[in-house]
């Protein structure tokens, strides 16, 4: 079965000014993507728009090789050393959620064009217990239904995740981090919709070890970026 492209992943939820958003997509598509797959580890990259649920307008994904990557002094010297279309573009951002995402369960048969991005934390002392429901039950059932594709579950590093950089100070705005992430990749947010219902009912995920207020949304993919070979 086939899952993410590498052991670790790169999540970044935002927003993007109004008058900002012809740069945004310009300097994405043409430098920075590309910037990011040429780094050591990196294996692609995916930039989504919301098209329904809580959360920000662009939910961007990058998957590489191992979590020592994004801590590693590749990544580092890219995110310390903006180039002035970066800084340009970033300037834009706005309501900016980022972690840095080990891979806890990951299965599928392929990419699809939507994806439902999941933020949800353990309640105090539910840790296990939501691991063992969302790996062994919860992917396996959505991964049965008709439409989707893949599921995918990270946690986040916070101490990887909180490392300043000059990207950051460049971007001027607070940067929050997600507890864990689930992905839901389908062939359309109806067929993923129907697919979350019950195992991911707000009721269901409280019993068996979440905490209130899950943040969902369902965000079909704008563009994709292999390695290069």
């Amino acid at each position: 079965m086939s899952g993410l492209a590498g052991e670790a992943f790169v999540a970044i939820w935002h927003d993007i000014a109004p008058e900002g958003l012809a740069t945004f997509h310009a300097w994405h598509d043409r430098e920075h993507m590309p910037e990011r797959l040429a780094i050591p580890g990196f294996r692609r990259g995916r930039r989504y728009r919301q098209v329904a649920g809580d959360g920000q307008t662009f939910f961007n994904l990058y998957e590489v090789e191992a979590f020592a990557v994004l801590v590693g002094p590749d990544y580092l010297a890219r995110l310390n050393a903006p180039t002035p279309w970066t800084r340009q573009a970033v300037t834009h951002f706005r309501n900016v959620t980022r972690g840095l995402c080990r891979v806890a369960a990951s299965a599928g048969i392929g990419q699809g064009g939507v994806i439902a991005t999941v933020r949800i934390a353990a309640a105090a002392g539910g840790d296990a217990a939501l691991q063992n429901y969302l790996a062994g039950e919860a992917i396996p059932a959505l991964l049965a239904q008709p439409g989707v594709l893949g599921a995918h579950l990270g946690f986040t590093d916070p101490d990887g995740s909180r490392i300043p950089t000059a990207e950051k100070l460049v971007r001027n705005n607070p940067t929050d981090i997600p507890p864990w992430v689930l992905l839901v990749e389908g062939i359309s947010r109806e067929h993923l919709q129907e697919a979350m219902a019950a195992p991911l009912a707000e009721h269901r995920l409280a019993e068996r070890g979440a905490a209130a207020g899950p943040i969902m949304g369902s965000y079909q993919l704008e563009a994709m970026r292999l390695k290069a070979a």
